[in-house]
């Protein structure tokens, strides 16, 4: 279900990736909330180094079928098992909206990147697909939320049926 041609095609995989790696110069990247390492696979694919953590073993040993090179842990967002300036990227795939603490989240990602964090998530309306809209992220929260954690810009970008955000450290 998770990689079904119809949310593959509604991820837009291909064109979050290279809106994750445009004007970077970026070799590895921390995939959050890796689930079945969709992203994953598409930025090994691309010639990263992946990493990825999920709260769900069961989506660790999914993801490292997919990407057996990859290195894939057990963790959460608000606590990254890594050190200061691990990755150059780190991607929230359709994830912090399920943050218990989604500032503690991203300081965690600002943390742990040396350039970049990029966050897609459902757009701030009701949908056909996706959480209602009380589990959804503002645009203002996460404007908000990204200066809080320190972050030195931040570019929105809509997507088909999503939301892209790209945050500089």
């Amino acid at each position: 279900r998770l990689r079904s041609p119809e949310r593959v095609a509604r991820l837009e995989v291909e064109r979050v990736v290279t809106l994750c790696l445009e004007a970077a110069d970026l070799r590895s990247v921390l995939d959050v909330g890796v689930g079945s390492g969709l992203f994953a696979e598409a930025f090994s694919q691309r010639g990263l180094g992946v990493s990825g953590i999920d709260v769900n073993p069961q989506m660790i040993t999914t993801a490292r079928q997919f990407v057996p090179q990859g290195d894939f842990r057990e963790s959460t967002a608000e606590e990254l098992p890594y050190p200061n300036a691990s990755f150059d990227l780190v991607f929230y795939g359709l994830v912090l909206h399920e943050s218990d603490a989604p500032l503690k989240a991203l300081q965690e990602a600002r943390r742990v990147s040396r350039q970049r964090v990029c966050i897609l998530e459902w757009p701030y309306q009701e949908g056909e697909f996706g959480p209602p809209l009380a589990h959804r992220l503002n645009p203002i929260e996460i404007a908000n939320l990204a200066r809080q954690a320190g972050y030195a810009n931040l570019e929105s970008i809509p997507l088909t049926q999503l939301a892209f955000y790209r945050l500089t450290v």
